[in-house]
């Protein structure tokens, strides 16, 4: 598929640090989807792709943790997807249409949300294209409620939607701390759902996942606030940054096939540490992911 299909759902590329400059030739690709029409408390990560593009330029492209450079790999910054502000349905099917087109093209896909609703979407190709796909979801939040308010279409709805799609036991949720009552009885016949912690139980599950294709779904809200105050929702009682690096670094054992990267809030992050802490995921996802 011709880079032109993908241009057209496009605004203007992006400038993550050591972007290359042709499409064709890049391992992975990075996709910003700025969509924050259903959050539930306050909008703002819709800026979220852009912020984290801005401060990456702040971050070296060598990870002292993997001993690897970007320079290395070969990577393409699309830009944000042009999505008509406040139509929900319209922006989930253009969000679905150019997910599938990097699927089709063999590219890694690292998204930047944005609301964690974009990440429904975002992975029906890949459940299509992998019958045997499991998804990990770091999140303060479950996510696994029918309807926010009578809305389906929520942020807060996402993870049900994709865990009946899957069917039951494909979903691993680390990192919960919160939720209604409902969503954990929903969770214990159709999730992996691990409360508060992350880095132990993800590496205790590691041996189940291996051999099969994964999908990685990271709210940055899964972090403490105290390091991660730039999101919408947040929530105490969280992991370090520290921890959420080395999850990314344990997940590099498997066969990851895509990553999204959501819910970053600049609006919420004076000292932009929320999205210095995200550029640096990026980073290491490319290097732990893409091979």
């Amino acid at each position: 598929m011709a880079w032109s299909d993908l241009e057209e759902l496009l605004e203007t590329p992006g400038t993550y640090i050591g972007a290359g400059s042709s499409y064709e030739a890049a391992q992975a690709v990075i996709m910003g989807i700025p969509m924050d029409y259903t959050v539930s408390f306050r909008p703002g990560t819709r800026l979220g792709p852009q912020s984290i593009r801005n401060v990456s330029s702040g971050i070296e492209d060598y990870s002292v943790y993997l001993d690897k450079v970007l320079t290395d790999y070969e990577y393409f910054d699309c830009g944000d997807l042009a999505l008509p502000f406040g139509n929900v349905d319209k922006s989930l099917r253009i969000i679905e249409e150019a997910s599938r087109k990097v699927l089709a093209d063999k590219k890694f896909p690292i998204f930047l949300g944005g609301e964690h609703l974009v990440t429904f979407p975002l992975i029906k190709p890949f459940i299509e294209s992998y019958p045997d796909l499991q998804v990990v979801h770091f999140d303060a939040h479950a996510d696994l409620r029918t309807d926010y308010y009578g809305e389906n279409n929520s942020h807060a709805t996402v993870m049900r939607k994709i865990a009946q799609m899957l069917g039951p036991k494909s979903v691993y949720q680390f990192g919960i701390r919160s939720g209604i009552r409902e969503e954990f009885l929903f969770a214990k016949e159709y999730t992996h759902l691990v409360t508060e912690d992350v880095l132990e139980p993800l590496r205790e599950a590691i041996p189940q996942l291996k051999g099969k294709p994964v999908y990685v779904s990271l709210d940055i809200d899964v972090v403490d606030p105290a390091f991660a105050p730039g999101t919408g929702t947040q929530e105490a009682g969280g992991c370090t940054s520290k921890e959420i690096i080395k999850a990314i670094h344990a997940l590099g054992e498997l066969n990851v096939v895509g990553f999204d990267l959501v819910e970053v809030s600049p609006t919420m992050d004076s000292s932009e540490r929320t999205s210095l802490l995200a550029a640096k995921l990026v980073r290491e996802a490319i290097l732990s992911f893409v091979k």
